[in-house]
């Protein structure tokens, strides 16, 4: 009466494996798409075509390379239980936007990389959960305000780097938290010198020159004066600038905070149910080339499995006919 014993621990034994399998396909190893290194905890998903974030992401990672890619947009999730995040880059990619709330989890990260892409604006407190941030860079996005206080919580910055963005001004105290800044790039930005709102940076580059490199780079638009010459005879007008509060409703706002994965509209596609099974959120694209690579992997090891499952069953009948 073993036999049937063995047989049920064997189906027990490949069942275990199949969904361990199936719910570890990040890394390559498992027929995922990114290179994991178990000893650095360091997972790579950089110039994959990517567009969606694989799910499934080790819980233990510390450092996330997502650059070079073609994500668009995010979950509001994407990131949660990475928790030991230290290093996040999403660079080099075609975010549009930011959902509130998507680094609020990453309590731990001390550089995030969002440069080159196509934000328009910041979400008021994306960054207010990140205060262990040492390094932030937003260069060459297409930035035309900042909300108030969108630094005011990242008191370990050491390095901003915001260059190549649409900035006219930033709001009065924008950098009056940052005492451990040490690196600041402004320069290749519309700074509108005519406007009193210029006069709060102006003022704090003459204060902070020769503690604070790099911001005597920053110009007026079109390279006339540099912002620290700006005097308050010239700064004369009352501009007005949209800035992300007034810029977003709040009904938005709500909207966005009260969403989840299943508010973000998906293709009716036939991939669809099969990517999710694979581990990628937001199924909203046709799989892209590694993506069809992951997906006969998981084909072919799904057909292994019921292969293996046909032939536990079998064993069991023998035996039971046996006994």
């Amino acid at each position: 009466m073993m036999g049937p014993v063995l047989a049920a621990c064997l189906l027990i034994i490949l069942s275990t494996a199949w969904i361990s399998q199936a719910n570890g396909a990040t890394c390559k190893k498992d027929g995922g798409v990114c290179t994991c290194n178990d000893q650095t905890k360091n997972v790579d998903c950089s110039s994959k075509g990517l567009t969606a974030i694989p799910s499934n992401i080790p819980v233990e990672t510390t450092e996330l390379n997502l650059q070079y890619n073609s994500l668009s947009k995010l979950s509001p999730k994407a990131f949660h239980n990475l928790n030991k995040l230290t290093f996040l880059s999403l660079g080099t990619n075609q975010l549009q936007a930011l959902p509130i709330g998507v680094f609020d989890q990453l309590v731990n990260l001390a550089d995030l990389r969002l440069n080159i892409n196509q934000l328009k604006s910041l979400p008021s407190g994306i960054f207010d959960k990140l205060t262990k941030l040492t390094d932030l860079r937003l260069s060459s996005n297409k930035l035309q305000s900042l909300p108030e206080g969108v630094f005011d919580k990242l008191t370990q910055l050491k390095t901003l780097q915001m260059t190549s963005n649409r900035l006219k001004s930033v709001p009065e105290g924008a950098f009056d938290f940052l005492e451990k800044l040490t690196r600041l790039q402004l320069q290749e930005n519309p700074w509108d010198c005519s406007c009193r709102d210029i006069l709060y940076l102006s003022n704090w580059i003459r204060e902070k020159k020769g503690t604070v490199s790099n911001i005597e780079a920053a110009e007026c638009d079109g390279g006339t004066k540099a912002v620290l010459e700006i005097t308050e005879e010239e700064a004369a007008e009352d501009c007005v600038y949209p800035n992300t509060t007034t810029a977003i409703p709040t009904t938005i706002i709500t909207t966005l905070a009260s969403s989840n994965d299943d508010d973000i509209p998906e293709l009716p596609v036939p991939q669809e149910n099969f990517q999710k099974f694979l581990g990628y959120q937001e199924p909203d694209h046709l799989p892209t080339q590694p993506q069809c690579l992951m997906s006969i992997s998981g084909y072919l090891g799904l057909m292994m499995f019921f292969v293996l499952i046909s032939a536990a069953i079998l064993y069991v009948i023998h035996f039971l006919k046996k006994a």
